[in-house]
């Protein structure tokens, strides 16, 4: 015998599966991973103890100031990402959502990403090395370059280390620094001719920056816009697409000259 539900009796049990499908939602993994501000290291100085850049068979300048790589942390490959976990970094400006084939294109265990990462560093420090003589002038060969930044991967820091091997052999060929004295963070690839790649996660970056006591951001000229919408307040970011308008815009910072914006 059938008998006529009451319209909130009705409601309640169209809701059973709605609750029953987002409960399955919050149990089970999805295809994201999250990103937060990893930490940052000046390469014109220490990591664990070590320099960061060691070069023989040529002379050497002081430095002053910093100039700091940017990295970001993010969840593993096989990491189990919850629904809860989703909305929550959605609503925080120092979380980020990507999708899980974006960050990791290639698939394969942690362990191997984490080889894939080294050796990608491994190959930007040589990039870097040659990007910075070619800037200078330098034969290659003509002096040993040598740089250690610790289990940090990833071809991210390849801009700012051929800045720290130009500021340490040559300043800003005045007989200053690059820095001004100033706290320079930043991010791009780069190529042995001096152009600068995109590398993303720009918009945690510049938060690390900030954390991290940067005044300045130097960002690929294609994530201008981005790391211009998520810049915290009294960062300035420069756009750069080449090893020549990153020492151009770091020199004119110091002079009073004038530094490309977004």
């Amino acid at each position: 015998m059938l008998s006529r539900l009451s319209r909130p009796r009705v409601l309640a049990l169209c809701a059973l599966p709605v609750l029953a499908l987002f409960g399955t939602a919050a149990l089970a993994p999805l295809p994201f991973t999250l990103a937060r501000p990893g930490v940052t290291a000046d390469v014109l100085g220490k990591d664990d103890g070590r320099p960061v850049i060691t070069i023989t068979g040529a002379e050497t300048r002081p430095t002053d100031g910093q100039l700091r790589m940017t990295t970001i942390l993010a969840t593993g490959p096989k990491a189990d990402v919850r629904i809860g976990e989703v909305f929550d970094s959605w609503f925080r400006t120092d979380r980020a959502v990507m999708p899980r084939d974006a960050v990791y294109p290639t698939g394969g265990s942690e362990k191997e990403i984490e080889k894939h990462n080294l050796d990608d560093m491994k190959e930007s420090q040589n990039v870097a090395v040659d990007a910075a003589l070619d800037y200078l002038d330098r034969e290659p060969g003509s002096m040993r370059v040598d740089v250690d930044l610790g289990d940090i991967g990833g071809p991210s820091a390849g801009l700012f280390l051929s800045l720290g091997i130009i500021d340490k052999l040559d300043g800003n060929g005045s007989g200053g620094g690059l820095t001004g004295g100033r706290t320079i963070a930043g991010t791009g690839t780069i190529t042995a001719d001096g152009r600068v790649g995109a590398v993303g996660g720009v918009s945690m970056k510049v938060q690390g920056a900030h954390r991290d006591g940067a005044s300045v951001f130097l960002v690929p000229k294609a994530e201008c816009g981005q790391a211009e919408a998520e810049a915290p307040e009294g960062l300035r970011i420069v756009p750069v697409s080449t090893l020549k308008d990153a020492v151009g815009s770091l020199k004119a910072l110091e002079s009073g000259g004038k530094v490309p914006s977004c």
